[in-house]
């Protein structure tokens, strides 16, 4: 039996056995990445349906906080902003509807959805100098720093291990 050439004995090969299967489940993997969105909203499954979470960024200058937030399809009229107790508070409903009709058929396509958002301000932060405007789907609000606000900074050094 030692003699008989592996053919004959129905033993797979190598490539059969390993190489094969990783290369179909590349395969497929590589098809699920090809059918996913560029971009991904921003889910939340604890939210109840049409509950939108917009990306907020927020930097610093010496002079004020910028935060910035995505809002695509939104116009001022669509939200409402207040800060309160160092806080903004903003509610936004994005409502979109779209018809068409050309040589025999109709197309009708509506999205809604709303948000809420609160984000705490830094200390030092003027609530009263608050200014926010929108552009190309990006609601940006400007945050000055109260006049006295100091940065107290601390640097601490990291140790390698």
């Amino acid at each position: 039996m030692l003699d008989r050439p592996l053919a004959r004995r129905n033993i797979p090969s190598f490539t059969e056995t390993f190489i094969e299967p990783l290369a179909r489940l590349r395969g497929e993997v590589e098809r699920l990445f090809d059918e996913f969105p560029t971009r991904w909203p921003s889910v939340r499954l604890d939210l109840p349906a049409g509950m939108l979470v917009p990306a907020v960024e927020m930097t610093e200058t010496k002079k004020a906080f910028k935060v910035s937030i995505e809002v695509p399809g939104m116009d001022a009229t669509d939200i409402e902003m207040h800060v309160h107790d160092g806080s903004i508070f903003l509610s936004g409903e994005k409502k979109e509807r779209r018809e068409e009709e050309e040589k025999g058929y109709s197309y009708s396509e509506r999205s809604y959805g709303s948000f809420e958002r609160r984000i705490e301000l830094p200390p030092g932060s003027d609530e009263k100098g608050v200014k926010a405007k929108i552009r190309h789907g990006v609601l940006e609000i400007l945050v000055p720093r109260k006049a006295d606000a100091e940065t107290k900074r601390q640097r601490i050094e990291i140790q390698s291990a």
